[in-house]
Parts: C-alpha cells; structure tokens; sequence
C-alpha cells in the first residue's frame, strides 16, 4: 500500500505543469541550498564551541598576554582569539615593556602601550564585529529562505487551483475525479514551500541564539581585558 501511494506521488509528480515544475525546482534549490548552510554551520559551531571552551582555560591560567596568544596559536575557530589578537598590539607582556607591570583579576600581568584605554575598546569592538560578522555569514540565506518559500508554494497552490477550476469549466461533467489531480498538484507546491521553510526557520533561530552567545562572550573578554587597561592606567 505505500509503495503503491509512493509510485502515486512520483506519478503524479511527472505529471504536473510547466509553472508547477518551475515553483517545485525553485522550491528544491532552496531546501537544497539551506540544508548545505545548516550542516556546515552546525560542524562550524560545534569547533567554535569546543575551543572557546579551551581558549577560558587558557585565558584563565595564563599569567602574560603574549603567553596566552602564544598558547591560542592553534585556536583556528573561535572569535575570542582574533579579539585577543587585537588588543595584543595595544596590551604587552611586562617583560617587552619597561614600564611598571600590573596584575589584573585573573592573574595577568601586562602593561598598557601609549594609546589609551578607549582606543583598545575601539579595536576590540572592531574586531569582534568583524568575527561576528563572519559567523553570520550566508544565515540571510536561511531567513530569506523562512520567509520566501512559504509564499512560492502558495503561488504554486493558486495556479494549480486556478487551472484546476478553469478545466473544469470546460469538462464535460464535474466529478471529484475530474478535479483531484489538479488540486493534488497543488497543494504539493505548498507541501514542498513548508518542507523548504521549516527547517530554515528553526536553524536560523539556533543559530541565532548560539552567535548571540557567543557575543557575550566576546563582550566578557573585552571587559576582562579592558580591566587590565584600566588597572595600568591608574
């Protein structure tokens, strides 16, 4: 019974218009398109969170901010190290400086080169924007797809409908026989437009959330290290 439902469907696939071919490929490219964007997000994520998690411990347990880049080198991944990298230039190991070292929260000493506290804050908020940025990449996809694809099936539903009715005028008889297939053509362009949506929406809200995240922890670090900045400053 369901193989027979199944050479069903793929019939009547076959079977359908030119308009609804163009609506079901489209619709096709889309889905294709946006599972593509999804999985390598989700294997992106999975490495972002993976070595934030070993940057903290780094971070944490490091004693100079050139040890701990040092110690991030192998870091390809995670924002938090091209954030770092930026206030390295500004924020320098004690032992590079002549300048009196002081120790911040965590246990790190660093000295703070001539440019000021605000301009390491404007080169941090850069260079997370810009890593953010990055992992953002190609999710307008999925959005567009969220919102686009539901109204593509519909435009399939409504030709289809419309021929549908518009043989029928010219039918001998009405019967549900005569009109079925056409509406069954029809509504498989709504099926396909919620195949193709539904999956975009719900990656685009986690994914969302996880580089939502991720920016706390972008935010985190900047505070921690403009603590430093500060501390040197007085």
């Amino acid at each position: 019974m369901w193989i027979q439902s199944q050479i069903d469907f793929l019939v009547l696939l076959k079977n359908t218009g030119p308009v609804a071919k163009a609506v079901l490929i489209t619709l096709l490219v889309f889905s294709i398109w946006s599972w593509g964007i999804i999985i390598s997000k989700v294997l992106l994520l999975r490495k972002v969170a993976r070595e934030s998690e070993t940057f903290w411990k780094i971070f944490n347990k490091g004693r100079t901010l050139s040890e701990i880049a040092t110690a991030c080198e192998a870091l390809r991944f995670t924002p938090l190290v091209g954030v770092l990298n930026s206030a390295v230039d500004i924020l320098q190991p004690s032992s590079e400086k002549t300048s009196p070292a002081i120790t911040s929260k965590t246990g790190m000493t660093a000295t703070l080169t001539q440019t000021n506290t605000a301009t390491l804050q404007r080169t941090m908020q850069r260079a997370a924007a810009s890593e953010l940025t990055a992992l953002e990449h190609r999710l307008i996809f999925l959005a567009t797809t969220a919102s686009v694809a539901p109204f593509i099936g519909l435009f399939g539903t409504v030709w289809g409908v419309l021929t549908s009715f518009m043989g029928l005028s010219n039918a001998d008889s009405a019967s549900l026989k005569a009109v079925g297939p056409g509406i069954a053509e029809a509504l498989i362009a709504t099926a396909f437009g919620l195949l193709a949506a539904i999956p975009a929406v719900v990656a685009y809200n986690f994914f969302v959330n996880n580089i939502r995240n991720i920016g706390g922890q972008l935010d985190e670090l900047q505070a921690d290290l403009l603590a430093i900045a500060e501390d040197n400053g007085r």
